[in-house]
């Protein structure tokens, strides 16, 4: 173990210099996706081409997260946040360079392992230089961050494309990056080391464990969980993916030395459940997103930007109540404010899912909007805090790890699902001849005719993400009391009664 650096008096600033760049890939997650029609023009990509171009990264990102936490506790998060970050700087200027949808693709891989790099970091670093009981202050504005990118994303897409070209999407991430470098340089805290042996056998098991199951959850619905190649199903390669994750849980349990993963960290009750509730927080984020922006547009007739503006009361509402959520969050048990946050959320979605229908008042889906910001606003920081709040210090970056790699396995499962019961819901309810139409590209033109059908299967479409929410809800309500407020509880108890006069 190396030495390191005195803390900072006040470990505020390290943090808010590192959500800069936390800000900036989350918000990369969203924005490809309004930019993707004039993309395809630009380059004259097909429609399999163009899809890659948010593939290629969500699996470069989602793959190697167990290994970069890892790193980070293995070099400094700093460090490995530094070189997360000039990858991903540097990547985003290729994708805005380059002139040929391959080119595109490749850029994007190299910017998804950058953003790898970086996101356990911004956890790890919570973990490592908050006490535990102020942690949950901290967690709420890594939380609000989370919940603020979704609604940025797709407006600064909207904005950008229409007024730049969809080259600015990418462009405008190098000089947010060079601040990014800038602030973390001088604001984040060198912090100590531990030397890790690193698990060469575990490293290749999970990385092609992983890899197999996200590519086959992500593109089953594009090869219509049918075969990919020759023999390759999209059913083998996810059948394989267990077996790998299988064979690797196996050896992690196995290894005398040191494992990739340490599978003690799930004897903490809180850890477990955390990563249960958090993996159905990323279903139902990823997983709402598409009924109602196709509700949205193909429905209410609403421009893509205008319908990124529908999530301004959820953005609003999620920020403005972090701070407080972040303070009862050091002295309530978390049980009490996830579990409203979840109960919430899942209510929210089963309220769209009723009211979707053609003529619908904007007023009445703001109403439900807004409850989902509530939901967001009692959901990110108890849920993460309670993950890492009783984790050892050496093990913060594996933890970190983890926890994201299970959020963003979440995504990837809602993206599926969702696909998959859309395009049956469609087919239910609408007729033969306009579910093609209905399930394409050409949403933002559906005839008036189908509009009641189309609006029907969209909500329906949105019972799921709200019924996978129950299960976050039953793993928040199993919360144990946290250390630190049992530690307080027993010091009150303690206490001495005042002696008589």
């Amino acid at each position: 173990m190396t030495g390191r650096t005195d803390l900072p008096a006040s470990p505020w600033p390290a943090l808010w210099a590192m959500v800069v760049g936390f800000f900036m890939i989350l918000v990369d997650s969203t924005i490809v996706s309004v930019a993707t029609p004039a993309i395809q023009e630009s380059l004259g990509a097909g429609v399999d081409a163009v899809v890659w171009v948010t593939s290629a990264y969500l699996l470069a990102y989602a793959v190697p997260l167990l290994i970069t936490g890892r790193l980070g506790d293995r070099f400094g998060p700093g460090r490995v946040y530094l070189v997360g970050l000039t990858i991903f700087t540097l990547a985003s200027l290729w994708c805005g360079l380059t002139h040929s949808i391959g080119g595109l693709v490749a850029a994007r891989v190299v910017q998804g392992l950058g953003a790898s790099l970086m996101t356990p970091q911004t956890m790890a670093v919570i973990t490592r230089t908050f006490p535990a009981e102020s942690r949950g202050r901290a967690m709420s504005l890594w939380g609000a961050v989370a919940g603020v990118a979704t609604l940025v994303g797709p407006i600064l897409g909207g904005v950008l494309v229409d007024g730049l070209g969809w080259e600015w999407i990418f462009f405008i991430n190098v000089p947010v990056g060079v601040v990014a470098f800038v602030l973390a340089v001088r604001l984040v805290p060198a912090l100590e080391t531990h030397v890790h042996k690193f698990d060469l056998l575990g490293v290749a098991l999970s990385a092609v464990g992983m890899f197999l199951l996200v590519f086959g959850i992500q593109e089953g619905q594009t090869y219509d969980w049918g075969t990919i190649a020759g023999p390759i199903s999209v059913w083998s390669l996810i059948g394989a993916g267990v077996v790998v994750m299988g064979v690797f849980l196996w050896w992690q349990a196995r290894n005398r030395g040191e494992p990739l993963v340490n599978l003690a960290l799930f004897r903490d009750r809180n850890f477990s459940l955390a990563n249960v509730a958090i993996t159905t927080v990323g279903f139902a984020i990823t997983a709402m997103a598409f009924p109602l922006m196709f509700y949205a547009q193909g429905v209410m007739g609403l421009s893509p930007t205008r319908s990124a503006l529908l999530f301004v009361p959820m953005a609003v509402l999620s920020g403005g109540l972090a701070p407080w959520v972040g303070r009862i969050t050091d002295t309530v048990h978390p049980r009490w404010i996830a579990g409203f946050g979840m109960l919430c959320f899942s209510a929210a979605l089963f309220w769209i899912g009723a009211i979707l229908r053609p003529g619908l008042a904007v007023w009445e889906l703001l109403l439900p909007i807004a409850l989902l910001g509530v939901a967001n606003g009692f959901v990110w920081a108890p849920i993460a805090t309670t993950a890492t709040r009783n984790l050892p210090m050496s093990s913060a970056g594996s933890g970190a790890g983890i926890y994201n790699t299970t959020r963003q396995v979440g995504a990837v499962l809602g993206s599926a699902a969702i696909a998959t019961l859309m395009a049956s819901r469609i087919a239910a309810n609408l007729p033969a001849g306009g579910a093609a139409g209905g399930g394409g590209a050409d949403v933002a033109t559906l005839p008036p005719f189908l509009h009641a059908g189309f609006a029907s299967a969209m909500g329906q479409a949105m019972y799921l993400p709200a019924a996978v929410l129950l299960v976050g809800f039953v793993a928040t309500a199993a919360f144990a009391v946290p250390r630190h407020l049992a530690a307080r509880r027993a010091t009150a108890t303690a206490q001495p009664a005042p002696a008589a006069a």
